[in-house]
């Protein structure tokens, strides 16, 4: 696998039309995977119009939601995590969908980006830590891989687990106090709403690995850490699983962890959030301003 070349919408080599301010040694580069024709020609996807901007609200600049990552098995440092996540191998991939369904099924690099149909999408992204972000995601809903498995009435949670490898993450190596690999999980309803998608791309183009390449899941209405990326294990299960965050400090990060700008976290507010484009300040939406898709999950 390569690393690709400089990430634009419907990247290819640079061209001619390259801005010159792109080329500059100190200006960071974005690096996608190198992946079949087949997967690249998948991007762009058409946007769909139910989620075709974010009212008033500007689309995060690329350069900037690609510099500044949550991704701790990259280490702690946003402004480090896509340099760190370079050395991540995303090709090959496998998806092993496995637990209470009726077709379980191994996805590989090609059935993540070809199975089922690929979409844009304008969400918000909210980090649990009072800083937030727009972007346009492209991605397949998980209703329809749902759709595929056939889960098992028993079913009633999602688990998803990410890769371990330390030998290719330098968080995993370092930060021995945390319960690597990565875990999150969903309710099945939750997992089934129109909302939740699996993301493969970003921005036009197949998922740099700081994004979670090759695949991810996008819950817009919760704290992007149920977002988990690079997932390598989904799991339907009867009983509610343990997460990450939540083993970690429960007090702090519940299972559900919808985005509430009235329950702050112990350390701070959740009443406002930072917009890292423009660096304003601005009020937190309860569920991330996607209550009318979602609020019903909870009544």
């Amino acid at each position: 696998m390569g690393l690709g070349t400089i990430a634009t919408v419907g990247a290819g080599p640079i061209a001619a039309c390259v801005d010159e301010e792109d080329l500059k040694e100190d200006k960071p580069k974005i690096f996608t995977p190198d992946y079949s024709d087949d997967i690249e020609d998948q991007y762009p996807a058409e946007r769909n119009p139910a989620f075709a901007d974010v009212p008033d609200r500007e689309v995060t600049p690329e350069d900037i939601a690609a510099h500044y990552n949550n991704f701790y098995e990259f280490g702690t440092d946003k402004t480090k995590v896509w340099e760190n996540a370079q050395t991540l191998v995303t090709d090959p991939w496998t998806v092993k969908v496995t637990g209470l369904v009726h077709n379980p099924i191994t996805l590989d690099l090609d059935d993540i980006h070809l199975k089922f149909p690929l979409e844009e999408r304008m969400y918000r992204h909210r980090c649990v830590e009072a800083w937030s972000m727009v972007m346009p995601w492209t991605g397949f809903r998980m209703r329809d891989l749902l759709d595929f498995v056939q889960p098992m009435q028993s079913a009633k949670y999602v688990r998803f687990v990410s890769f371990f490898r330390p030998s290719e993450a330098v968080g995993q190596r370092e930060l021995t106090n945390y319960d690597w690999p990565y875990y999150e999980a969903l309710t099945i309803r939750e997992a089934a709403n129109e909302l939740t998608l699996m993301g493969t791309g970003i921005f036009g183009h197949i998922n740099p690995t700081q994004h979670g390449a090759p695949i991810r899941i996008h819950t817009p209405w919760k704290y992007g850490y149920k977002s988990i990326k690079s997932i390598v294990t989904i799991e339907f299960v009867e009983e509610q699983p343990e997460t990450f965050w939540h083993h970690q400090w429960a007090e702090a990060y519940d299972f559900v962890s919808n985005v509430d700008p009235s329950k702050p976290h112990p350390n701070w507010s959740q009443a406002t959030e930072r917009d890292i484009g423009t660096d304003e300040e601005i009020p937190t939406l309860k569920y991330n301003g996607y209550g009318e898709w979602v609020a019903d999950l909870y009544e």
